[in-house]
């Protein structure tokens, strides 16, 4: 869906990229190994155009974590994870050499901050870069099946409401996690996001 011409297109990505470089720095800080997260695709859909296929959600359990940002425009992020590399990320975290079975009762809390630093790495660079203030509440932490996940986008969402995915590479040391990043936008939310999008392009001598 062409919402976004080329040119504003790369200028989300680049916000999405710089988002992406401060999560991995700190990343690395904690876990102690070198992180990369990459942003190699952007695609924004109707919300009911979203579906288990569209997302490559093909394991039968994902953890989410999700908060709500406000500000010039309204969105809901999602951070999707399949439930065992969510698991592997908490160990790393952790620092630990205990079990994934040991770990499964921090991963809430661990998952929660991961998806704190990404969510909030991303929504600072395009507060910084879009020269706008966003707000936003506590992460929820869900495990869900991809089924449960496309009928919550929907559900959450409204008529005139899109879906802007982010397909996302995490990897800590020698450790390859492919995941997620979703954000839940209205038309007129979305309208305003291309408007400052405009702006900053504007602004670029």
């Amino acid at each position: 869906m062409n919402i976004l011409t080329e040119i504003e297109l790369d200028a989300l990505t680049e916000v999405f990229n710089v988002g992406a470089g401060r999560a991995a720095q700190s990343l690395s800080e904690i876990v102690g190994d070198g992180v990369r997260l990459s942003v190699p695709s952007i695609e924004i859909l109707k919300s009911n155009e979203v579906n288990a296929k569209v997302l490559a959600l093909s394991h039968s359990r994902f953890a989410t974590v999700s908060q709500f940002f406000t500000g010039p425009f309204d969105a809901e992020a999602v951070l999707l994870f399949t439930e065992d590399h969510a698991l592997e990320i908490v160990r790393d975290m952790m620092g630990s050499q205990m079990s994934l079975e040991d770990l499964a009762e921090f991963e809430q809390e661990a998952m929660c901050e991961l998806g704190n630093i990404i969510l909030n790495a991303c929504m600072s660079a395009m507060s910084d870069m879009l020269g706008i203030v966003l707000g936003s509440s506590l992460p929820t932490y869900l495990v869900s099946s991809p089924d449960d996940i496309s009928e919550r986008l929907v559900a959450d969402s409204n008529d005139d409401a899109y879906v802007l995915v982010l397909h996302i590479d995490l990897m800590i040391e020698k450790r390859h996690t492919q995941g997620h990043l979703i954000f839940l936008l209205s038309s007129s939310s979305l309208n305003q996001l291309v408007t400052h999008i405009q702006r900053y392009l504007d602004s670029i001598p």
